[in-house]
């Protein structure tokens, strides 16, 4: 199996930020496509919340992720806000799998981080300062997911092939998944 990747960059980055380009990268050596939506007109929306208009960000997601299950199984993945965005959505459309960076998993009490059950990768640092990596290692126990914890902070920026070989970690156990026919 062999799909489509939607890539989402984080809160006041863009789509050709060094972790997405990575993750692109490494996409495209095992056969993936791929595709990075823009944000930044959304995130610039500070009138609407301090992370600019989060529902529209979602949004877009969806109606992306809906038009690209027509043509095949499709991967998301996401840094920070665009991990948030990224789980919420395969809520809402099927997706093969998740990629998670530094996932917040509670924006606020009324908005928690959730995701489908479908395989899930996370990579998070022990020394974010803005998601406390025990709520991630807590998360990441109850949904049984793939969890990497590195020594670096939210951006991950020391880690950005740790990132790509994750991504690509995920993607081929997908692929070695249909390969053998097995079904979640």
């Amino acid at each position: 199996m062999r799909g489509h990747c939607i890539l989402s960059h984080g809160f006041e980055s863009g789509p050709d930020a060094t972790k997405v380009t990575a993750l692109a990268q490494a996409a495209a050596e095992l056969g993936w496509t791929c595709e990075r939506p823009d944000y930044t007109d959304l995130d610039a929306c500070a009138d609407i919340s301090p992370l600019g208009d989060v529902p529209q960000r979602l949004q877009r997601l969806v109606e992306l992720t809906r038009a690209a299950t027509a043509r095949g199984p499709v991967v998301l993945a996401g840094s920070s806000l665009g991990a948030f965005i990224s789980a919420h959505a395969s809520l809402q459309v099927p997706v093969a799998g998740l990629f998670l960076m530094a996932p917040p998993i509670r924006m606020n009490q009324a908005h928690p981080i959730d995701a489908a059950d479908v395989p899930l990768s996370i990579l998070h640092g022990w020394n974010d300062e803005l998601i406390p990596a025990a709520d991630v290692v807590g998360w990441s126990q109850e949904r049984r997911a793939r969890l990497l914890l590195v020594d670096d902070d939210h951006r991950l920026s020391r880690h950005v092939q740790a990132s790509a070989d994750a991504f690509m970690g995920l993607l081929s156990s997908l692929q070695a998944s249909n390969d053998r026919g097995d079904a979640r």
